[in-house]
């Protein structure tokens, strides 16, 4: 189904007016498209199912998707230490090092 039929059927909710056969053929023809019947019949039927202001007051799928993405940086705080205790080992050896090399300087 394409993008127009859509449009329409919004077109005729937020207008305040009833969603059917013969509303959606206007706007599509007002428009410019040819409406299909077998479209028009089953988008009707579909809306008929669903409550179109709970479809638009409901949150974005992108928005849920970016919450699902944030706990990922969880893992990412638990290799932090990891990291701190390798470079302290790192300038500990460095440390001592340089104790080694004094001591030949001394």
């Amino acid at each position: 189904m394409s993008m127009e039929y859509l449009y329409a059927a919004l077109l005729l909710y937020e207008a305040k007016k009833d969603i059917n056969e013969e509303n959606l053929k206007k706007v599509l023809e007002a428009a410019g498209v040819t409406p299909e019947e077998a479209w028009i019949k089953r988008l009707v039927n579909d809306l008929r199912e669903i409550n179109i202001e709970e479809v638009l007051k409901a949150p974005i799928a992108a928005p849920a998707a970016a919450q699902a993405a944030a706990p990922a940086p969880a893992p990412a705080e638990e290799e932090k230490p990891k990291e701190e205790e390798e470079k302290k080992k790192e300038e500990e050896k460095e440390e001592e090092a340089l104790a080694g090399l004094s001591a030949l300087f001394g």
